[in-house]
This record gives structure tokens, C-alpha cells and sequence, in this order.
């Protein structure tokens, strides 16, 4: 019977991540397709080239809530007639299975976003300290260094060692105690680097974008180079 829960659980993880909320906001904010500009990703960074940071903040936000709604539902409806020994099991059918929707949405012709904010979100129902780490940990990385995909590897490296840590010292706080968790981030974080894999390669020849102060940077160099010229 666990095995009916957890299909259910991951079919409801599924198309919670589906929701292309970077696309919606984009097209009410510009009119325009937000997979038509930057990285075609309807996620918080491309959002925010599309649209302005108040569009792509909304859009990250959104997306770390779509992350947590997955197992909000699962508690909510299985909370009870599950063992609290099992529900570690939905929460991990519904926390991957989300992460695939964002990147997989069926409502984006199986395209969407590299899955950093439904990762936080599910993660931060299970703990909750997983988001102000995760919003600090992005907004720092994409602010200063500038580039996006190396801030969204990070935190997908962060869930499965945050709760690896959580684990291999007996912390209370994961109730409960099971490796089950830190193998869920594990998986979403092999999701998200196979999302990343092009922004990787373009890493290493050095053509990565960039956003945030270096890219201000940048354009202000630009723009005294040009006018010295």
C-alpha cells in the first residue's frame, strides 16, 4: 500500500512543479514568453532578465512555495493513515517529483526552469532553516559572483549534506531519524546539475552569463570604454 502512496505523492509533486509561475508573472508583467528570452528558463534569474527583479523575486518565491505546497498536501492528506516511520518516503516521492515538474513542466512542452526554488521548498518543510540558508546562499552567490548556475548547484549540494549533517549526528530536529532525506537531496541535486549541464559547458569556456554586480559592473566598464573611444 506505500507504494500506492508514494505514486500518488510524486503525481502530486509533479504537477505542483509543473505550475510555470516565471512564465505567468512574465507574461501578466511584459506581455512577453519568458522562454523566448536569456536562458529560455522560467525560473527567478530569467524571470528577472525578462522582467525586473521585482518579477524575478516574485517568481523565486513562488517556486520555493510550489516546493513546499508538494508536502504540505502529502502531510495533509496522509499524515494519519501513513506511519510516521513511511511519510519520509512520500515527502521524497513528492520533493524529487517536483523538482522534475519545474525543470519537465507538461504545461511548457516538457521545458521549465533547472529546479533551485521547489528544491528549497520541499526541504524547508522537512527543516525549515533549508530556506533562509538557501535564500542567503543564492542571493550572495548571485549578487556577487554573478552567475547563476554555480549559486543553484550550491544549494542543491546543501540540502543533502545539510540533512547528511542532520543525520550522522543524531539531531532531534530530524524526527524521524532516517537517511531517507539526505538520499532525496542527493537525487535533486543530480536532477539539478543534469538541468545545468549546457550553463556548465558554457562555464568552462568562459561565456557563462552573468548577473547581478558583476554584470553592473561589466556594463559600466563597457560604458566608459565606449565613450573614452
Amino acid at each position: 500500500m506505500i507504494a500506492v502512496y508514494m505514486l500518488l505523492a510524486a503525481v502530486i509533486g509533479y504537477f505542483c512543479g509543473a505550475i510555470p509561475f516565471g512564465f505567468i508573472y512574465v507574461k501578466l508583467a511584459t506581455g512577453q514568453d519568458v522562454r523566448q528570452i536569456g536562458s529560455g528558463r522560467v525560473g527567478g534569474t530569467n524571470s528577472m532578465r525578462a522582467a525586473g527583479w521585482k518579477v524575478g523575486f516574485a517568481t523565486a518565491m513562488s517556486d520555493v512555495f510550489k516546493g513546499a505546497l508538494a508536502i504540505w498536501i502529502v502531510n495533509w492528506l496522509w499524515a494519519g493513515p501513513v506511519s510516521a516511520a513511511d511519510m519520509p518516503l512520500l515527502h521524497i516521492s513528492a520533493g524529487v517529483l517536483v523538482v522534475i515538474g519545474h525543470n519537465w513542466s507538461v504545461f511548457m512542452g516538457f521545458k521549465g526552469g533547472a529546479g533551485t526554488g521547489p528544491n528549497i521548498g520541499w526541504a524547508a518543510v522537512i527543516w525549515f532553516p533549508m530556506f533562509p540558508v538557501g535564500f542567503t546562499v543564492m542571493l550572495g552567490l548571485i549578487y556577487f559572483l554573478g552567475i547563476a548556475s554555480v549559486a543553484s548547484m550550491t544549494m542543491a549540494l546543501v540540502i543533502p549534506i545539510g540533512f547528511g549533517v542532520l543525520y550522522f549526528t543524531n539531531n532531534p530536529v530530524l524526527e524521524p531519524m532516517t537517511p531517507i532525506y539526505m538520499v532525496g537531496g542527493i537525487i535533486t541535486a543530480a536532477i539539478v546539475a543534469f538541468a545545468l549541464r549546457g550553463n556548465f559547458q558554457r562555464l568552462l569556456r568562459g561565456e557563462e552569463r552573468i548577473v547581478g554586480l558583476r554584470a553592473q559592473l561589466r556594463k559600466r566598464r563597457e560604458r566608459q570604454q565606449a565613450g573614452g573611444g
